[in-house]
Parts: structure tokens; sequence; C-alpha cells
């Protein structure tokens, strides 16, 4: 990491959106997490390719970040570049039943702008924490719906730094799973395809999945989301509870007691004890079941002596 990388960075944004050794617990929904050496926020494309570049150049390593909702950061921080989408790629329009989205925006603030448009498709979206840039790498889902099933196409910064269109059919979309960041793509945007539907059917709609998420899932504690990829024919969940493991702690770090899918910050949990939990969880599960759960949220920076 050279020195000169801190000038070109500060020649491309200015110095107000390059930030040095910041703490990525404030840019996580699980509120823990070690400095980012830099935390930059591009307005646009050519920005974004001139930063990533700079990053290829200096031969540091760079990662992009959306809302946060999916990722934990090491108590070690992050020693290259972390990108924020969240401000400059925000772009939404409607024309008649499709919506083009930026990938910083929220999946909630898309579903919001399909139900004032009386789009139906996006219900499922709109309780889901992260943006629409990580829901394309991710295919994110919930409640039998997933990204895949309304995306039409996908608008990627390429490994060259060129804007290209690709068809949602071209990204091997699988569950939690694309074809991104395999070829080195980076989500600008998206395009979705919905169909005409009354606002009040909508709007029942996204209510009751919304109650359904208060009632079972544990929205008052800081976490991931569902913290484990759903086994090939088992639920992640009932493998945790019937191993014995809901309400498993580890300093601030526990197994949920409302879902055991989910692992929880209850005030001030370090990414170690979040960590130390999923591994004494997948270690337990797979010496009792010979199922060997594999974590659905991603992680950033060094883990290696952190159990």
């Amino acid at each position: 990491m050279s020195r000169q990388l801190d000038e070109v960075l500060r020649g491309i944004l200015g110095n107000d959106r390059v930030l040095r050794d910041e703490p990525m617990k404030n840019h996580t929904t699980f509120r823990v997490g070690g400095p980012a050496r830099y935390f930059v926020s591009p307005k646009d494309s050519r920005e974004l390719a001139a930063v990533l570049d700079a990053c290829r150049r200096d031969g540091s390593l760079w990662f992009i970040l959306g809302n946060g909702s999916n990722l934990l950061v090491s108590d070690r921080g992050f020693s290259g570049t972390v990108v924020d989408m969240g401000k400059g790629f925000t772009s939404i329009r409607v024309e008649g039943e499709r919506i083009f989205a930026g990938a910083g925006l929220l999946l909630s603030q898309i579903a919001r702008k399909a139900l004032e448009a009386g789009l139906s498709g996006l219900e499922f979206a709109a309780g889901i924490p992260g943006s629409l840039g990580g829901a394309v790498v991710m295919n994110a889902g919930a409640y039998g719906s997933e990204m895949k099933d309304v995306l039409e196409s996908v608008l990627v910064l390429t490994p060259e730094g060129k804007e290209q269109e690709i068809s949602a059919g071209e990204l091997e979309l699988g569950y939690r799973t694309s074809a991104v960041l395999k070829r080195g793509y980076v989500v600008l945007g998206a395009s979705f395809f919905l169909k005409p539907a009354p606002r009040e059917q909508i709007r029942a709609r996204m209510d009751e999945l919304a109650a359904a998420r208060r009632e079972k899932q544990p929205l008052e504690y800081p976490s991931a989301g569902s913290t484990f990829k759903r086994p090939e024919g088992y639920f992640a969940g009932k493998l945790i509870q019937d191993a014995g493991l809901k309400g498993y702690r580890q300093g601030d770090a526990q197994v949920s007691e409302k879902h055991s899918g989910f692992v929880i910050n209850r005030g001030q949990a370090s990414a170690a004890d979040v960590m130390g939990v999923c591994r004494h969880v997948s270690d337990t599960v797979y010496a009792q079941t010979g199922v060997r759960l594999e974590m659905e949220l991603k992680t950033l920076g060094d883990f290696s002596e952190e159990s």
C-alpha cells in the first residue's frame, strides 16, 4: 500500500470522499469490524473505474460495499480500499412495466418505488436489508422468490473498466450465487420487468411478509440476516436447533433464541465472537449429522486466529 495510492485516490475523488482508517462497524448491519485502510465513495462509473485502476496499479486489495448487510469484517479491519456504492449509484426511474435502478439503492427503496408505480414482483424484497448490487451478486431471495425471477438485465463495469449491459440469463443466477464476481464484474445497476397490479394488493403482500419477519426473525438485534446457507434437503435453522445450539453464545455473539438460523450481536460482540459462534455451530452440526453448514455471509479481512 503506497503513499502514491493515497495521492491518486484524493486526486480522483477529492479529500472529502477519501477516508483513512474508517471503522467498518459503522458500515455493516452486524455493527462489528475494524478499520478499512481507505474508504472511498465514487459518484459515477468513471470515478469507480479510476479508483479500481489505481488499486490494481498499486497492487492493493479492494472491496465493493453496498449496505454491509451480508458482511462480517475482521476485528483487524481490511488493509485495502473499501469502495462505497451507496452514495453515487442511487438513480431510479420507471418506464412502463420496467424499473431501472442503481446498485447503491436499498432493495426496500426499489420495492417502494414499485408499489408507488403499481408494479408487482418485488414484494419479497421489501424487507431484505441489502443493496441492489449485493442482491444481484448473491441472487438474494426470501419467501420463495429470488432476484432472478424479476431481473431483466444488469449493467456492470468490466475488469477493463467498460460499462456493459448483460441479460440476467447470462449471469448464472443460482441459490445465493451468480457469475458476477467470477467474471470480475462490478454491478452498476439493473433493470426489472414487473407486472401491473392494484397497489392495495401489493401493499397487503408487503405487510404480510413484514409481519412474518417480525414474528420469526430477531430484527431487534444487529445481524447479517440468515447466517448459513440452506443445505440441500435440510433447513439450517432446524439442524442448529436440533443440535441443541439455540442460544449458544460467545461473548455478545449468540445463536438467536428466536430463530436458530441467525447469529446476532447482543451489543458488544467482536467479529472474533461471531466467527467463533459460526465455527462452533458448523463443527457441532457436522459432528452430529454429517452435514457441513456453510456461511452465507461474506467475510472481509484476516480471521486466521480470531476464534
